[in-house]
């Protein structure tokens, strides 16, 4: 009989049609969870809904973009009548716009960052609160990233909103304990599509200077994700956990850093999508 830590329990994931959310969502299914997913591109949430139900989950999807209340909004409805409650909400879904230095950076695509990847979250969190689970009690995780901890070229808009994310996450912990946790977890880079421009013509060479000797995969943060919402961390609110390879704690004789090296020398263009790269992390869809 298979371990399914999760089993009866609901959850709404942000940005899940492919990359970290796609293994964010068959992680906590394969748990027992009953997930309803979120993404903006229709046939990519149907397909993952298709293929998730083929796995033998009880999945739904719920198609638009995180930046439109109306959309968190028929979300949380969705979940609440398909499934009765949500317990679990991961916040996943993020932008990387505007993409440059700062200085070039439009103020419409700044907010937009802000909108998608701050307030969002919190607009999520107090729906589903709202919706039960100050009373039944829950766990949210945000996927915030490991730039958050210095500066990097090209990704200041979304080092900042990211940054701002870990400080709403510590807010969030105090206000909503004990009832609810609230933790996030922060990927080094990590092997998606929207990042293939930063590890896929330098994957030797960044996995070279990481102590352990490769970039990360989607499932790397699931299982973070879902220990997270698990019962074993049933003691744990307000903490970020970093999920990096050893991205922070590279060796000091290591040289220049080989994802910096590839963000300086991309082309600077405003990228908005869900999860583009930031100093040390490029998750795509999460």
């Amino acid at each position: 009989m298979p371990h399914r830590p999760l089993e009866g329990r609901a959850a709404v994931v942000t940005g899940a049609s492919r990359g970290i959310g796609r293994a964010v969502a068959e992680s906590l299914a394969a748990a027992g969870a009953r997930v309803c997913i979120t993404a903006r591109d229709p046939d990519g949430v149907a397909l993952a809904v298709r293929e998730l139900t083929a796995a033998g989950a009880q999945a739904v999807g719920c198609a638009g973009s995180v930046a439109d209340p109306g959309h968190l909004a028929e979300c949380v409805e969705m979940a609440v009548r398909e499934f009765g409650a949500v317990d679990i909400l991961v916040n996943n879904a993020a932008t990387n716009a505007p993409f440059g230095p700062l200085m070039d950076a439009d103020p419409e695509l700044w907010r937009e960052a802000f909108t998608v990847n701050v307030e969002a979250v919190l607009r999520l969190t107090q729906l589903v609160w709202r919706a039960g689970m100050r009373e039944r009690g829950g766990a949210v995780v945000n996927i915030c990233t490991e730039g958050t901890h210095g500066v990097g070229p090209q990704v200041g808009a979304y080092g900042t909103s990211k940054t701002a994310l870990l400080r709403l996450t510590q807010q969030l912990a105090g206000e909503l304990a004990p009832a609810v946790r609230v933790n996030s977890v922060s990927p080094g880079l990590v092997r998606t599509e929207m990042a293939r421009f930063v590890w896929e013509a330098a994957e030797e060479q960044i996995a070279a200077g990481l102590p352990m000797g490769r970039i990360g995969e989607p499932e790397d943060v699931a299982r973070a994700v879902l220990w997270l919402v698990s019962d074993e961390a049933r003691w744990v609110t307000g903490t970020d956990l970093l999920v990096d390879g050893g991205t922070r704690v590279r060796a000091a004789s290591s040289g220049p850093y080989a994802v910096h090296e590839r963000l300086r020398g991309a082309k600077t263009t405003s990228r908005s999508t869900t999860n583009l790269p930031t100093p040390a992390s490029a998750e795509a869809e999460r």
